[in-house]
């Protein structure tokens, strides 16, 4: 309001300076008539001045009310509007201040059952500990009457029930054992004897024991001295060309050739053959003669490779695969011709392959390469097994194939079906009567190494090697073995023979117990 008044003012003053200065004005230019005139005029014009302004002070007045009493409603909305917020403010801290007090409450409640709770437990802990005190007393106290009574310590009394209850432990896990091999017999053996029986009567291939001499049978004596030439130079000749050593003695109308290579003792036979039958035997012939064999032999041996490819419905084989399987027919294996056996094994691993529902001629591929690591051109430190395996693997054989070459000896672990098939199939061919010879110290040294890892054990009588070896029989003191003891001799035994030796095929452990009454009648 003051606001409007000043302007007012300011008017005022300004309407009395102009009449003043007009005033002035028309007093020097009219004199004093004008100076009356001019006098009126002016309270005239100062009294409208008035006027106007009282007139336009009211009317600033009632706009300077109207401003203010609107700004005085903004005002009161703004205080309302803040109040109200307030309001809602105090209202939410009013109903956190109730929860926050419930809370501090119930926190009061629970601390006070724990603090009774924990006043509980550290009486119920002296109670215990006082009553585990009494026991250790108690304890102590037993103990001594008890070691008064037996007359043992208590170490003596804790290794005599160790040693019962291992006896106990040992006797039921025994007869667990056999009761839990007796059940997996009924249930596959028969299965597995029909399978395993089945394979071998449908496969029986007649093997021929090889050795590693060969007999050159002549017409008459006289044909030696030109086989032996002028001071030896032939013979000499012969040996350097082949390899193979000649030995010429008084055997009648025979010569001797020895190697342990086949392959170089065929070649020696068939040159020497040539060369009696051409009859010029001179160096230069020999090394003509014996060139010309071994292409015939290494020809032959293709050959022999791929027609025992194709009898066995093999397709696909690498060439030189071809030619590894053709040189087995120059290799033995204990005696048993080596293309022989794999042809035996692999038709063995078909007949077992169809039985199970497997891959017929997967199997037969596994069977016929399972042993070319042992007709190597050089030496190699590896066994036959994984150098076989080498083989198949670099002239793209299947992986499950290079598995069953690799694992049949158990050099790497089996991850298909067909690896213990082909095992087995080599196992039945190498093991089976006939099959292989051998040397008849080492047969008769591992018959006594049977005997005696029997005779190692407690209460055995008598101890039998019998079938080649491939059961052994003992006799045990029925006094100092009894019947639960026997099946544990058994297995014990059996254990021993399996981690002690080296054998083909399996070894049937028989304990015979036999409890004898014997009285005489006077």
């Amino acid at each position: 309001m003051d606001g409007m008044i000043l302007p007012i003012i300011l008017g005022v003053l300004a309407g009395v300076a102009i009449g003043f200065i007009i005033f002035k004005a028309l007093e020097k230019s009219k004199g004093k008539k004008i100076l009356d005139n001019t006098r009126k005029e002016a309270a005239s014009i100062i009294k409208e001045a008035n006027i106007d302004a009282e007139s336009i002070k009211k009317e600033k007045i009632l706009q300077a009310k109207e401003k203010f009493i609107e700004l005085k409603s903004e005002h009161e909305k703004v205080i309302l509007a803040r109040e109200k917020k307030i309001s809602e403010v105090e209202k939410r801290v009013r109903e956190k201040e109730s929860i926050v007090a419930s809370e501090i409450d119930k926190n009061k409640r629970l601390t006070k059952i724990l603090e009774d709770k924990e006043k509980d437990y550290d009486t119920k802990l002296d109670f215990l500990e006082k009553k585990e005190s009494d026991l250790e007393k108690m304890h102590t106290r037993h103990i001594d009457m008890l070691e008064q009574i037996s007359g043992l310590s208590v170490d003596e009394a804790k290794k005599e029930l160790i040693a019962s209850l291992k006896d106990q432990a040992k006797s039921e896990a025994m007869a667990f054992v056999q009761t839990s091999i007796e059940e997996a017999k009924l249930t596959a053996e028969q299965e597995a004897r029909k399978i395993v029986l089945g394979t071998i009567q449908r496969v029986g291939v007649e093997q021929a024991v090889e050795n590693c001499v060969s007999v050159f049978n002549l017409e008459s004596d006289d044909v030696k001295g030109r086989i032996i030439g002028r001071e030896g130079r032939n013979i000499r000749a012969l040996e350097a060309a082949t390899g193979v050593e000649i030995i010429v003695d008084d055997t009648p109308d025979a010569i001797i050739l020895s190697c342990f290579d086949p392959v170089r003792r065929e070649i020696a036979r068939l040159a020497m053959h040539k060369l009696v039958t051409d009859g010029r035997i001179h160096p230069a012939r020999i090394e003509e003669v014996v060139e010309k064999t071994e292409k015939q032999i290494t020809q032959e041996i293709i050959e022999i490779g791929k027609r025992t490819v194709i009898d066995l419905g093999i397709h696909g084989l690498n060439p030189e695969l071809i030619k590894i399987v053709g040189r087995m027919k120059y290799r033995s294996s204990y005696g048993q011709n080596l293309l022989q056996h794999s042809r035996e094994v692999a038709n063995l691993c078909g007949i077992m392959a169809a039985e199970m529902g497997l891959n017929v001629k997967l199997a037969k591929r596994a069977g016929l390469l399972h042993d070319i690591g042992k007709v190597p051109d050089a030496e190699s430190d590896l066994p036959h097994a994984l150098l076989g395996m080498q083989w198949a693997e670099k002239y793209g054989e299947k992986e499950e194939v290079c598995n069953a070459i690799g694992a049949h000896h158990d050099e790497i672990e089996m991850k298909y079906l067909i690896s213990p098939i082909v095992q087995v199939c080599d196992a039945i061919s190498g093991a089976r009567p006939g099959a292989r010879r051998q040397v008849l110290d080492s047969y008769i040294q591992r018959l006594k190494d049977l005997e005696n890892i029997a005779f190692g054990f407690p209460g055995v009588q008598k101890a039998y090697a019998i079938q080649a070896g491939r059961e052994l029989r003992v006799m045990v003191e029925s006094g100092k073995v009894s019947d639960t003891k026997a099946s544990e001799l058994s297995f014990s035994i059996s254990q021993k023979i399996q981690n002690d030796m080296t054998y083909p095929g399996q070894v049937k452990v028989t304990v015979i117990r036999e409890t004898r009454a014997v009285n005489v009648a006077k």
